[in-house]
């Protein structure tokens, strides 16, 4: 069974193949974009048609590979957003951008179609698309999801809304200047996942008076910017509308993005492109972003903190200070951060930067495992398997580990347990729970089950090998026999389904 499994931690490996990664990939970025203008039942806007295809233009600019969609019934919307979810499972970066009217019922944010027949906060909820559905559209994108909602730029249900057992925040509104009170909700989505309203919960976006809306403008000005980490951007988006709009529409975010830095349009002229390493990737930020980014730490902002940490424990960089590492952790770890407790316990685990200390670290996996980051619950499945930092050995607990680092989509772990399963470790199990989880793995974008399917079979049993054929078929990927012969129709099949189009 340890044959199958991989931790790689101070020197240790438990997995005897290793893959580089693969060669080919699907469309890294995508991106949905909708804008809702002529409503049949429900005041106009004048701006948002113009913004989604300005917003379309300027995304395929910098590389993605873009939907627009522009005054879409609420049933083309959700097809829209249907087909975006299974292609946004291959993609590095999904994103969906939408302008139109939006609303609040019940703490509940709703996008409203075009052909929406609303007179109440029940036909909101019927006819209109949830904030959930945007975030579930993206949700299983490899690297990083963005949901950017241009919406609520003025009431268009006004003081005069049926309420039918719902409360609705009521939105105030002068027509000549589109502010004051309302809004959407504050959004609460899920780790690796942002959430960027036009104005933060409680203000009304404004429509501008130019061709485009203030909150437009400044999203196509900056993401345009080769070497802008993307934090950062949006960051200068905030104080660009807020100098537009004379202070009256501030931008808010919601989420936290992944500890790797990301530039949408790119690295610069002379900076390094982007390594998967967290170290080495922030070690190439630019230094007037490194400041933004001292800033930004001092105010609080965790994200900020770790990239510090990051480019403090890269040893080819004249600023590697393990010790200022571990400082910039622990005020991150200090304020809930969970990639920060994570990171932190590898130190005090390794004694990089600080004495180590098996029972600090221990407690600090623990903390982000409580906060259902995948990384550590999946490394305490090892440590509870090999009795680590003083642990003694309990494989039962180190299965239960390792299933819900799978259920939460952590590569090595849906590798891992699919193999626990298919050693017959798991009797409740059987193959096709296995062969369920090889294929979320190759969804999940693993080039090791990529690898280890092409090149090494028959290390699984041929009833998990069956039972992956038929999950392939059921998706449409294959069409041959259900054999457990990976042949060149399976092999094809297995490359389509990691995102591989041939």
């Amino acid at each position: 069974m340890v044959c199958k499994m991989l931790r790689v931690l101070g020197g240790l490996v438990i997995f005897t193949l290793t893959f580089s990664q693969a060669g080919w990939a699907a469309s890294d970025r995508i991106a949905l974009v909708m804008g809702m203008a002529r409503y049949e039942t429900l005041p106009g806007l004048d701006n948002t048609a113009n913004d989604a295809r300005a917003m379309a233009n300027t995304l395929e600019t910098i590389g993605f590979d873009v939907t627009l969609a522009v005054d879409a019934s609420g049933a083309e919307i959700t097809q829209l957003l249907d087909d975006f979810a299974f292609r946004s499972e291959v993609a590095d970066l999904a994103l969906v951008y939408f302008a139109g009217h939006g609303i609040e019922v019940q703490g509940e944010n709703f996008l409203i179609p075009v052909d929406a027949q609303v007179q109440s906060n029940r036909d909101v909820q019927r006819q209109s698309v949830s904030l959930k559905q945007l975030l579930a559209a993206v949700d299983r994108a490899r690297k990083m999801r963005i949901v950017i909602l241009d919406s609520c730029r003025d009431n268009p249900l006004g003081d005069g809304i049926d309420p039918v057992q719902s409360t609705i925040a009521q939105i105030t509104t002068e027509q000549t200047a589109r502010g004051g009170g309302g809004g959407l909700a504050a959004a609460d989505p899920d780790r690796g996942t942002m959430v960027a309203f036009a104005a933060k919960d409680g203000q009304v976006a404004l429509d501008g008076s130019g061709k485009n809306s203030p909150f437009a403008m400044a999203l196509m000005d900056k993401m345009v910017e080769p070497g802008l980490e993307i934090s950062l951007m949006f960051r200068q988006v905030r104080d660009s509308v807020l100098r537009q709009t004379g202070n009256l529409q501030e931008p808010h975010t919601y989420g936290s993005l992944t500890g790797i830095p990301f530039y949408l349009a790119g690295a610069a002229d002379g900076q390094p492109q982007l390594s998967n390493k967290a170290t080495e990737a922030w070690a190439a930020i630019r230094p007037d972003q490194e400041d933004q980014l001292l800033a930004l730490a001092d105010l609080g902002d965790t994200r900020s903190m770790l990239g510090l940490a990051y480019m403090r424990l890269n040893p080819n960089e004249g600023r590697f200070d393990p010790a200022a590492a571990v400082s910039f952790l622990q005020r991150a770890a200090d304020a809930g951060s969970p990639e920060a407790q994570f990171e932190l316990a590898k130190l005090y685990e390794r004694g990089t930067g600080v004495e180590p200390d098996a029972e600090k670290a221990l407690s600090l996996y623990r903390a982000a495992a409580d906060q259902n980051f995948a990384d550590a619950i999946n490394d305490l499945g090892f440590l509870h398997y090999q009795g680590g930092l003083g642990l003694p050995a309990d494989s039962q607990k180190a299965l239960r580990f390792f299933e819900r680092a799978a259920d939460l989509r952590h590569p090595q772990a849906q590798f891992n347990f699919a193999a626990l399963i298919d050693d017959g470790l798991i009797p409740s199990k059987g193959p096709e729970e296995s062969a369920f989880y090889l294929y979320a793995a190759l969804r999940s974008g693993s080039a090791d089950v990529l690898n280890l399917l092409s090149e090494r079979p028959n290390m699984f049993t041929p009833e998990t090998r069956r039972a992956l054929q038929v999950k392939l078929r059921e998706k449409a990927f294959y069409a041959g026999a259900i054999d457990g012969d990976f042949g060149p129709g399976t092999q094809r099949g297995i490359r389509r389904a990691y995102g591989i189009e041939e």
